[in-house]
């Protein structure tokens, strides 16, 4: 039976690490989240980012953002933001209104302001192991995995996705630690060689947003399972792995909700204390 890799943990003690680096630092590391319009899962999230920010002693500014705003306006906004010098990171809530590419928007963040380390200069030092602000998501991933104490050097490792903040990006990071990386993505499903792929894994990441899209028997042995997916089935909360089965066979799986989530947080806050040293 597999050990369940918690995020919580792992949080606490990078918190404590942070907390003290925002003590040694000459400033107050500040982060401008942008919300537009209302939304109940921003708010949720925003609230977990605000206490996590002021329990490390990083000031959280809020801007509410009427809905009806135009991309010019918001282009504006996050401008000024840039040109001021009190302020270290810029986050963007998600979602934005349909009209509004996401994409396009967040590179009008200058790269050293950009909280979620997704603006294309830092995904590109990512490609030559420069970057010291990383994509929330792959950044939790990467310390699960050191949680784990695996080698992942010439390891088989399966990302089931291809997103440019979750599966691209994670895939750079793995490829850095000389691991043997395959992505799948729907193409891979389409031509039916998802399962024959996932059942090579030694470790199995998997961040699409599909309950139960890979089954708990295709898991490898001893394989260490990350699922980044969060789905809602009625009124629970579960991945995109089955996760009863794939816990008779994995050595390490990740809970869902507890996993992954608790640390996607303190790595935002992470980045936000890079920017303010830089």
């Amino acid at each position: 039976m597999a050990k369940l890799l918690e995020g919580k943990p792992i949080a606490q003690g990078l918190k404590e690490s942070l907390k003290y680096q925002v003590q040694c630092l000459n400033i107050k590391p500040v982060l401008a989240s942008i919300q537009v319009g209302e939304n109940a899962g921003a708010v949720s999230y925003v609230k977990s980012q605000r206490q996590a920010a002021e329990n490390l002693g990083i000031v959280y500014q809020m801007y509410k953002l009427a809905d009806e705003i135009t991309k010019e306006e918001l282009v504006s906004f996050i401008q000024e933001l840039n040109s001021d010098t009190s302020v270290h990171g810029i986050i963007i809530q998600m979602p934005l209104p349909s009209r509004i590419d996401y994409k396009s928007l967040s590179q009008f963040i200058l790269p050293e302001k950009d909280a979620e380390g997704i603006h294309p200069v830092n995904i590109g030092k990512i490609l030559f192991g420069q970057s010291k602000v990383l994509p929330c998501t792959p950044a939790a991933v990467m310390e699960l995995l050191k949680e784990t104490g695996i080698d992942l050097y010439g390891k088989e490792v399966v990302v089931v996705g291809h997103s440019e903040i979750v599966g691209k990006p994670l895939a750079l990071l793995l490829l850095d630690k000389f691991a043997t990386v395959t992505i799948c993505h729907i193409g891979t499903s389409q031509a039916g060689k998802l399962e024959e792929h996932v059942r090579q894994a030694e470790v199995l990441i998997v961040a699409v947003g599909k309950a139960g899209l890979i089954k708990g028997e295709w898991i490898k042995d001893s394989a260490v399972v990350i699922d980044v997916g969060i789905n809602r089935i009625g009124d629970k909360i579960v991945g995109d792995v089955e996760f009863e089965e794939a816990a008779k066979r994995a050595s390490w799986i990740t809970p869902v909700p507890g996993g992954v989530g608790p640390l996607t947080v303190v790595m935002l806050m992470r980045n936000v204390v890079e920017a303010a040293k830089l």
